[in-house]
């Protein structure tokens, strides 16, 4: 695990290459479909050194959720396992990690038709005031919330009307633990401004590749908008926002950069405070070893 742009995938694949593995990605962005260059995704000659699972999922008009991954995640776990080869999981979206160690609270599936209810109310009172329906029913995660953030009011009122529990409580009550050992490591630059320019060389090359044609192909297309979670992805809602015209391409250059480097932080925040991790900062081949020592 680590931030955006720090070598993960780098180093998996040299990984792979030293033991009888595949790759399990833990990543939010990778799941869609058509969203290749702006994700970083591995091309077809990694793919070849080291094959990755759960990359290419679903179309960008879909969602994708944490129970979701957890479910698909241990399906690969056991299978590779059956096949006598060690699951290597890498990735960034740190609460697909703790959903998939930690375990999920018993929160009931989606329903399309509560979801449209409460959309339906926000069109004609407003976010806001859905919030404080919000505060009267689950204070606990109310207090947690914007009161603008309607996708989490949206999920928080709708467990509420589902089961008649606030969010807050079913949260508490976990699954069992997983019958795995698992080696946490997490790959983190000791220079900070070393992953800034990463970061800034990365964006940069994905512009060259083309990012800008990837992006037009979803916005030209009827059923996609902003507030899709794949279109929320870094990068895709800056070039999203520069083909829709609120700003012109070297400002959206800047803000690409800067919101990739603002997720690197989130990332580093979730790590500072990650449990039973191997910290790993040296060069690959140090870090190749460490993990190979470390699994002996």
């Amino acid at each position: 695990m680590g931030p955006t742009a720090a070598g993960k995938t780098a180093l998996a694949i040299e990984l792979c290459r030293q033991l009888n593995t595949e790759i399990i990605s833990v990543d939010s962005a990778l799941v869609y479909n058509g969203m290749d260059i702006g994700t970083a995704k591995p091309d077809q000659e990694e793919l070849t050194q080291a094959p990755h699972h759960l990359i290419n999922l679903i179309d960008p008009r879909e969602s994708y959720s944490v129970a979701d991954f957890r479910k698909d995640a241990i399906a690969c776990i056991d299978r590779l396992h059956s096949q006598g080869k060690i699951p290597v999981l890498v990735g960034g979206t740190m609460m697909y990690f703790k959903g998939l160690i930690d375990g999920l609270s018993p929160l009931p599936e989606a329903s399309s038709i509560v979801r449209e209810e409460l959309e339906q109310q926000a069109a004609q009172i407003g976010w806001p005031a859905l919030h404080a329906q919000l505060m009267e029913v689950d204070p606990q995660a109310a207090q947690k919330i914007s009161e603008n953030d309607s996708q989490r009011i949206n999920r928080a009122l709708e467990v509420y009307r589902i089961t008649g529990k606030p969010m807050s409580l079913l949260q508490k009550e976990k699954q069992p633990p997983l019958p795995y050992d698992f080696y946490q490591f997490a790959i983190v630059p000791s220079d900070r401004k070393i992953l800034h320019e990463r970061i800034e060389k990365r964006f940069k090359i994905m512009l060259e590749q083309g990012f800008k044609n990837e992006v037009l192909a979803l916005y030209n297309r009827k059923d996609l908008h902003p507030d899709l979670p794949s279109i929320r992805c870094v990068g895709y809602r800056q070039m999203w926002d520069y083909l829709a015209g609120e700003y012109d391409y070297d400002e959206m250059v800047f803000r690409g950069i800067a919101a990739t480097r603002q997720l690197a932080k989130r990332q580093l925040t979730w790590l500072r405070s990650w449990p039973e991790v191997t910290w790993l900062e040296t060069g690959e081949q140090e870090n190749l070893q460490r993990i190979l020592s470390s699994l002996s």
